[in-house]
């Protein structure tokens, strides 16, 4: 049995949704790095919460690639880097 197009797209459509996800995911990710490297997380978090949020954040795109892995990334698994342990670093 052969399906048309009409039936198809939906499929299409919810790839395309993950995909999204994903990159949202993957920009909030890059956010939060970007608040450590910068420091910039003392003024919004205190290091308990900040570590929670960077955890969740990571798990977070991590998962969204599982779920939506872009057509180059199916043959070479993702790893993430370590989060720092904040408490060596100095206060600014």
């Amino acid at each position: 049995m052969r399906l048309s197009m009409s039936e198809r797209q939906p499929a299409h459509a919810l790839e395309e949704v993950a995909q999204k996800w994903r990159a949202l995911a993957e920009r909030r990710r890059a956010y939060f790095l970007e608040l450590y490297r910068s420091g910039r997380w003392r003024h919004y978090y205190s290091e308990e919460q900040f570590l929670a949020r960077m955890r969740e954040t990571i798990w977070l795109s991590e998962r969204w690639a599982e779920i939506a892995p872009t057509r180059a990334a199916e043959s070479v698994p993702e790893r993430s880097q370590p989060v720092a342990d904040l408490s060596s670093r100095s206060a600014a």
